[in-house]
This record gives C-alpha cells, structure tokens and sequence, in this order.
C-alpha cells in the first residue's frame, strides 16, 4: 500500500488514532484529522502527537470540503452515515478502519486469528494469547482488547500470531481483511444507538468471515440459533461447538461433563468441572478457544493446562475484595444486559447489583427477569439509572437505590450487603456517559472498594 505525499484522512482521535497518525507519518502521508471534541478536550491525546509535522487538524466540527481526499481511515467509535462520510463514499473513495489498514500493512504475512460476538470476546481472546504465548508462538493480542493492531506493523514475520478481538464497529470498516480462523461466539442485542437493527448488527458481525476461504476455519456456536444459521454462508471449513448437544462433528459435552474434541478423531479433552473459569457462558468461551487453538495445531496438553489454571480477565468478573464476609466483583466490561445476565448466573450467592450507564438502546426486561432469582438490590447510577427503575419496579423489584457516582455506589452496596453477598459491579450499559472507558470505570470501582474501612 502507497500512502506517501497522499491525502489520508483520519476520522476520530482515540487510541487507535494516535497509533495511526504515527504509522501514517512514517509513510509520508499528508494526514488530516479530524474530532468532533474540541481542541481543549483533546490535549492528553495531541501532546503524544507533538512531534509529528505533516498533520493538520480539524477539531471541533466534521469537515465539508472532502472533495481532494485519497483515502478515509475511521475510528471504531465513529458510524459511518455521517454526512461527510456518505460523500466520501459517493466520491468512491476507499474508507477503511485501522484493522484493514494494518492488514494490508502487514507485509511479512503474519497469521491472523479474528474472534468476535457480543458477549466473551475478551476472554475468549485472551485465552487464545495465553494458550498461543504458553506454546512459545510470537504471539500478539490486539484489537478491540485494547491494543491497536497498526502498532504491530513493524515488529511481526510469517511466523507471528495475531489474535485479534473484533468489535462490529471495527468489522464494518474492514475490506480484504481475511483471517486464518475466526470465531463468532453469539449474538444478543447491542449497539442499537448505531446499527439501528439487529439485522444491520449481525451482518456486521458477519464480516468476519465474508472473505475466508476453503483452506481456512470458522468457529461458531451452534446453541445460538442465529450464529448457527450463518454457517450457510461461510466459505471455510466450519467446526461447531455446544455445551447443549452432543454433536456428529465439533466439540461437545458428553454424558459425564468431558469435554469432547470430534473434528478429525474423538478426543477426550478434559472434564468441564476442571475449567478454571466459572459460569456456562465461560464454559463456551473455552470450547471456542478449543476450536481455535486445535486447529492451529497446538499441543493438546498445552491447551488443557490453559484452561485449568487460566485467570479472570481484568474487568470481566474479576475478584477485587472480600470484607466483612462480603465479596466485590469487578465487571465493567459488562457493558449490555445479555453480559450482566450471564454474569448473575455464575454465582449461586445473593447480588447486590451495581448498574447503569450510558444507554445504548437496550431493553432491560429480560436481565431484570434474570435478575430475580438472586438480586437482593439494586445500585443504580448514570444515564439509564430511571429506566432501569422503572422496568425493575414493574418487576415487583423494592430494593433500589440511585446514586450520583461510583463512590456512593460502592459505600451503599456495602452498606446494604449481607453476610456471605457479591456486590457486582455489572452495568449492562456502556460508560462514556461518565468515563472515557470501562477500564476506568472498572479501576474507579476497585479504588472505592479497596477504600472501604
């Protein structure tokens, strides 16, 4: 790809973005940016880009003269019917995302591994990078896990791995994007602020896999009906799994609780009850990391030594504290009602529920059904803490409390806690209503709770 003296312009300045900016002035690109915050909002981020000249900036509001640009790199967090953004496409200008630009820059062919769905897709990708890393591969983990895949660039050869978290965001902006094996573990609702349907959310999803290839691999959920169904339209070898079913071909539970390995022969894994990870939900993020990892051909004993001894994900049910009998678990990254659903079902104990944040057009009706079987309360803060109330008190829910930040939400769910309870920071909403992210989020909620005398 031949960026040098071409017109690039780079829509949104998050942490991918100044990743881009630096790659895009290595190649000699003349690039503009532009950010719909203002300048003054943005000087954290512009001081890390100081050193680089040949970068103008339009901050503040969106370009209206895109006439002269050769090429448009977005930001995952920008959608791509803004008007300026349907002008660049009616000039038939390429516009991608900072994945597909990596990709095409990635000249030494290192093998990508893509994985995506609404819920697991951290964990999954970090079991792979464990598992990956443990059998002495190059091993890279990057994506929407929080590492911009550009920075990888440089430093990767036909020998590396990139196993790579894939959010709908960044899989709309991709084009010859093309992954070794990739895996789509579900698909609840989510990010109806931006795909509008579940049916524009899904085909979103989809092109994970739209330019694989026979010789290539797709690992997909067979217990979600509509996972399921997306097979018909993969090209590559697809293998299944299911906690659910015994299965002619893929990986299964048997009647004792074995995990079953069935792709080429039958092989008995391990038994389910030896997975570190609790909960049916990360019982089906290892079988996808299973699937992956099999058929890259990594030692079996390898993977199994993975899964019994693999930790918690920071910020996805992760264990902060126990005080007074009382134990706080960090699951920011929680960040949609289906998450938080499977989050209350992994503990057989009373919750006290922390939730709330920035709406994404969700409904809540179903998680608060959930709800009922072992949430003793309710904490509520954020954007959607009145319509959560609201759908909880149709739901004959008592205890619920509103509070204006984390602080208040850590120090009344302890107060409220009984001997032997989980509070459960779970919001099933995103943060940027009160946070950049939900790792600072989630860092808030451990600060506050480490607090607590």
């Amino acid at each position: 790809m031949e960026l040098k003296n071409k017109k690039v312009l780079l829509v949104g300045l998050a942490k991918t973005g100044v990743s881009t900016i630096k790659y895009l002035d290595k190649l000699g690109a003349k690039t503009i940016v532009n950010d719909i915050k203002e300048k003054a909002q943005l000087e954290e981020i512009l001081a890390q880009l100081k050193d680089i000249k040949n970068v103008e900036y339009i901050l503040g509001y969106h370009p209206e003269n895109v006439d002269d640009i050769d090429m448009a790199i977005v930001s995952p967090g920008v959608p791509l019917d803004l008007p300026f953004i349907c002008k660049l496409k009616n000039n038939n200008i390429k516009i991608i995302g900072e994945v597909e630009l990596a990709y095409r820059l990635s000249k030494n062919n290192p093998t990508f591994i893509g994985i995506t769905g609404t819920n697991g897709k951290t964990t999954t990708t970090s079991i792979v990078g464990k598992i990956f890393k443990t059998s002495n591969k190059d091993t890279y983990i990057v994506g929407n896990i929080g590492n911009p895949v550009i920075d990888t660039v440089d430093s990767t050869n036909e020998d590396s791995i990139l196993v790579t978290e894939l959010s709908s965001f960044q899989l709309e902006s991709i084009d010859e994007f093309r992954p070794k094996v990739s895996a789509f573990l579900n698909v609840t609702e989510d990010h109806m602020n931006r795909h509008h349907t579940m049916e524009n959310y899904i085909a979103a999803k989809s092109r994970i896999f739209e330019n694989q290839k026979e010789e290539d691999f797709t690992i997909l959920n067979y217990d979600d009906t509509i996972v399921r169904d997306l097979s018909q339209k993969c090209n590559s070898k697809v293998i299944f799994f299911s906690r659910k079913e015994k299965l002619n071909k893929g990986i299964y539970l048997d009647e004792n609780n074995n995990i079953i390995i069935d792709i080429d022969k039958k092989i008995v894994l391990m038994n389910a009850d030896e997975l570190s990870l609790p909960g049916e939900h990360n019982l089906e993020n290892c079988m996808a990391a299973i699937g992956i990892t099999y058929v890259s051909n990594i030692d079996l004993s390898i993977i199994k030594d993975v899964l019994k001894n693999f930790k918690s994900v920071e910020h996805r049910q992760e264990f902060v504290r126990e005080l007074n009998d009382i134990i706080f678990v960090n699951d920011s990254k929680g960040t949609n009602p289906d998450s938080t659903i499977k989050a209350i079902k992994s503990y057989k104990k009373n919750i006290v529920l922390i939730a709330g944040g920035k709406d994404k057009g969700s409904s809540f009706d179903e998680l608060l059904e959930a709800a009922k079987s072992n949430v003793v309360a309710l904490v509520l803060l954020g954007e959607t803490a009145p319509k959560i109330e609201i759908c909880a008190k149709e739901k004959g829910f008592e205890k619920i409390y509103n509070v204006k930040n984390m602080k208040e939400a850590v120090e009344k769910s302890y107060d409220i806690a009984q001997s032997g309870d989980v509070v459960l920071l779970s919001p099933a909403c995103a943060s940027w209503d009160m946070y950049s992210n939900f790792e600072v989020r989630g860092k808030d909620f451990k600060d506050n709770v480490n607090n607590l005398k």
